[in-house]
């Protein structure tokens, strides 16, 4: 499995939810916004400090968690 170094967990930040890059945004709140039928691209005008990869591994992280 490809890791994904972009997904933390800290429990000092939003109550250990996964996270991206140590910031207070949650793999939840990105596939939310996915979820509604937003473009990445809308994702990530909404959210400058996110790059794609991050998206793209919050994407990637859910998958791993459906599989397991």
């Amino acid at each position: 499995m490809k890791q994904l170094d972009r997904i933390t967990t800290d429990p000092r930040i939003c109550q250990g939810q996964a996270i991206i890059r140590g910031m207070r945004i949650t793999v939840s709140a990105v596939l939310k916004v996915l979820a509604s039928g937003r473009a990445i691209q809308d994702l990530l005008a909404a959210y400058p400090e996110l790059e794609e990869a991050d998206v793209r591994q919050a994407i990637e992280y859910a998958s791993s968690l459906e599989r397991n």
